[in-house]
C-alpha cells in the first residue's frame, strides 16, 4: 500500500487504537495504516489523553484524539486573535506595502507585542475566510492564487536541462 498524504480520520484513530492496545510496533501500525511512521508518532504523541488526578484513566482514545484534533483545527489563527494587528496590516496592504516590508517594519518598530511572519500574513491574504476583502490586489505580482512557496522534485529536471542547454 502506498503512503498517502492526508489526515488521520476517526476510524485509522480506532485502529491505531487497537494497535497502540496491542502494542504493535509503530512501524508496523504505519504499514498497515498506509502512513509513515513520523505521522503515527505525531498522532500518538499530540493526541494523547493525560489525566493527572487519574493516571490510570490516561492513553490514547480514538474520540478523544479526534476531539484534541477538532479543537486545535478550532483554534482562531493569529490575526483573527489580535484584531487590531489584523486592521493594521489590512492598512499597509492597501498602501502597497509587501508581507516582507510589513513583518520587517512591525518587528523593527516593535509595534506588536506580536510577531507576524510574511507566511502569516500571505496565508491571511489567500486563506478561505478572508479571501474576499481580495487583498491580493494589493500585492505587487496581483495574483488570484498563490503560486507554490518551493520548487518541488518534479520541477526541477526539466529546470536542469534547459540550463545544460543553455551552456
Amino acid at each position: 500500500m502506498s503512503r498517502r498524504c492526508s489526515q488521520l480520520n476517526l476510524a485509522d484513530r480506532r485502529r491505531l487504537y487497537h494497535f497502540v492496545e496491542r502494542r504493535v510496533p509503530i512501524n508496523e501500525m504505519a504499514r498497515q495504516l498506509g502512513r509513515h511512521r513520523s505521522t503515527i508518532y505525531r498522532e500518538i504523541r499530540r493526541n494523547t489523553f493525560h489525566d493527572r488526578e487519574l493516571p490510570e484513566y490516561s492513553g490514547y482514545f480514538p474520540t478523544v484524539a479526534d476531539d484534541i484534533r477538532k479543537e486545535r483545527r478550532r483554534r482562531l489563527r493569529k490575526l483573527m486573535r489580535h484584531p487590531q494587528l489584523r486592521e493594521l496590516i489590512i492598512e499597509q496592504l492597501k498602501a502597497l506595502w509587501s508581507p516582507e516590508q510589513i513583518a520587517g517594519r512591525l518587528l523593527a518598530d516593535g509595534v506588536s507585542a506580536v510577531r507576524v511572519c510574511t507566511e502569516t500574513i500571505y496565508r491571511f491574504i489567500y486563506g478561505k475566510e478572508d479571501y474576499a476583502l481580495e487583498l491580493f490586489r494589493h500585492l505587487p505580482e496581483g495574483r488570484r492564487k498563490r503560486r507554490p512557496r518551493r520548487l518541488t522534485d518534479r520541477w526541477l529536471p526539466p529546470l536542469w536541462a534547459e540550463f545544460a542547454n543553455q551552456i
